[in-house]
């Protein structure tokens, strides 16, 4: 018989590596508490962002901190209460931005985000749904030269690794945009940044296909990993073991208390995302719009346009805050004067963040068939399918495509 392969979390993540392993002829069960994609994977901006691979540990992030958390519309908010538990990690972060980690955190970033579309609409294309994916691309908004100026080092990036942008005037930003407002004078359309018409029937999608090929769905509570000189199974809520020859943790911002347990603690945080999504706006966009100064994005997709962005850092367990989500769309009626807010729904999740941005896809460092896949804070969705790619090889005994000693467990 196959070896038995438990995949823990049915976000975008653990679907597709389920859905890869189940290609690769092994007998995988996914098992998460919710419906499949129903945490971050739900809630997300709908964006394959081959551009986003910049560090968010870097000098010029370091130097507005201070100011953001003192602006109760900055793009940053911290909980105070939350505050002395999240030291270790801010330390973490401060240490990632010395110049030379960021070049190699960046690297690492941009590793994973060149093939980030070919290996999505590879993916797409063998689940059936390739028309689940846009053919426009993104378009970063400056209001003058001087944000534009401010965002220099993304574009500078950008040059270095040969990722394609084209730059617009206001003229030519209208004739792709005619509701943004005349504030905006300047813009980069990133050509190859394309966007799900729904992310949540892509993780649907995965799972479905995942059983037609003989996956197990599981609807359960994992309260722990088994093992003895390696991995032999895992531990319910309901008292129940079930057992499997290897484990793969990416239950996402939830990984952390499981590792945790398992003497392998990895400093992952919960970056607390919110959207709003506009089933009524009054208005049509073509393309993805990220306004980098203000830290959110427009999307249309889920028969809407959702708006989204900022990050509030203030654990697991703390009630929403929904004027994270009304700020958002404050910014998004500022660049989109047109923009109606009518049929709405609001919403948070928590995002997986490590402190130097780039996720952990590894073997653990301490248990024998045991695997980590998270970590992937704002690219979860950008970068599942070539993460699934690269642990199916990985778990497979094969070796990967793209050298994973930057993202192992044990580089903290």
């Amino acid at each position: 018989m196959s070896q038995h392969i438990l995949v823990v979390g049915a976000g975008v993540i653990g679907a597709a590596i389920a859905h890869d392993l189940q290609r690769r002829g092994r007998r995988v069960t996914l098992i998460d508490r919710d419906a499949p994609g129903m945490g971050a994977s739900f809630g997300n901006m709908a964006s394959i962002a081959v551009t986003e691979f910049v560090p968010v540990s870097r000098p010029a992030v370091l130097r507005q901190i201070p100011s953001w958390l003192f602006n109760p519309d900055g793009p940053v908010a911290v909980r105070p209460g939350y505050l002395p538990r999240l030291f270790p990690w801010f330390a973490r972060f401060v240490m990632a931005a010395r110049p030379a980690r960021a070049r190699a955190i960046e690297a690492a970033g941009a590793a994973l985000c060149a093939p980030a579309l070919r290996d999505t609409q590879a993916l797409l294309a063998d689940l059936g749904a390739a028309d689940l994916l846009n053919d426009t691309g993104c378009l970063a908004l400056y209001a003058g030269d001087a944000e534009f100026a401010s965002d220099r080092d993304h574009v500078a990036a950008l040059d270095r690794f040969g990722v394609d942008y084209q730059p617009l005037d206001r003229a030519a930003l209208t004739a792709l945009e005619p509701e943004l407002a005349p504030l905006i004078t300047r813009a980069l359309l990133f050509p190859d940044n394309r966007s799900l018409r729904d992310p949540h029937r892509y993780v649907t999608a995965l799972v479905d296909r995942f059983q037609a090929l003989g996956g197990t769905l599981r609807r359960a509570e994992v309260t722990g990993v088994d093992r003895s000189d390696r991995v032999t199974g895992l531990r319910l809520s309901d008292g129940e073991t079930l057992s499997g020859d290897a484990v793969v943790l990416c239950a996402g911002a939830h990984t952390a208390r499981l590792a945790r347990d398992l003497r392998e603690p990895i400093p992952l945080e919960t970056e607390r995302g919110y959207h709003t999504q506009i089933m009524a706006p009054g208005i049509k966009l073509r393309h993805a719009l990220i306004w980098p100064a203000r830290a959110f994005m427009v999307t249309p997709t889920a028969g809407g346009i959702r708006v989204g962005g900022t990050v509030e850092m203030a654990g697991l367990d703390a009630p929403p805050d929904w004027n994270r989500a009304r700020l958002t769309v404050r910014h998004a009626r500022a660049a989109l004067p047109g923009l109606q807010v009518q049929q709405t729904s609001e919403w948070m999740g928590h995002r997986p963040a490590l402190p130097d941005t780039v996720p952990i896809l590894s073997p653990s460092a301490r248990t024998r068939g045991l695997f980590y896949a998270t970590g992937h804070g704002h690219l979860g969705v950008t970068q599942a399918a070539t993460t699934a790619r690269l642990m199916g090889q990985l778990i497979d005994g094969a070796t990967p495509d793209l050298d994973l000693r930057p993202y192992r467990v044990d580089r903290f």
